[in-house]
Order: C-alpha cells, then sequence, then structure tokens
C-alpha cells in the first residue's frame, strides 16, 4: 500500500466520474488522515441497478484492521515486509 496520497481537485473527480461537486477537504492524506473516496456501485448486488453512481465518501485512508481499537494502527500497516506478512496479524488473512 503507498504511504502518501494526494487527492486531485474536486472539479477533476466530477468531471472523470461524473459526481457532484463536493467540499474538498485534505489534499495531503496519510495513513490515519480522514479523506474523500470515491465508491463504485457493487455490480454483484442481486437487485443490480446498471443507473447507480460513484459516491463520494469521507473514511479514513490507510488499513485498520477489524479487530484494532485503535485508528492510529493505519500508521503501522501501510508497509508488509514480504519476511514476515505471513505471521503478521495484519495481513494474516489478506
Amino acid at each position: 500500500m503507498c504511504s502518501h496520497y494526494e487527492a486531485p481537485s474536486s472539479h477533476q473527480v466530477a468531471e472523470a466520474f461524473g459526481v457532484a461537486l463536493f467540499d474538498q477537504g485534505r489534499l495531503d492524506l496519510w495513513p490515519g488522515y480522514i479523506g474523500l473516496f470515491l465508491r463504485r456501485p457493487d455490480r454483484r448486488a442481486e437487485d443490480n441497478d446498471s443507473s447507480a453512481t460513484m459516491k463520494v465518501l469521507t473514511g479514513s485512508f490507510g488499513l485498520i484492521p477489524s479487530w484494532s481499537k485503535d485508528s492510529k494502527f493505519a500508521k503501522r500497516t501501510y508497509n508488509a515486509r514480504s519476511e514476515t506478512v505471513a505471521e503478521n496479524p495484519s495481513f494474516r488473512h489478506a
């Protein structure tokens, strides 16, 4: 996973993905930061609505395992090492 994400402008996103303009928020995202993300409609759903569009949502950038109680954990999971990834609880089931 990347350790840094620089968001495009809301105008670029709106034009490229056909979403409504939105408040930009933070442009410079690091693990654990809150930012804006696009979510594609789930095409696997049984009630597949072909008119469904992308959604702009707020979320935490980074991998936060379901068992973690601390959102700061994202700062420790952005780099998986091949030597330990199989034993590391954060990546074991990935």
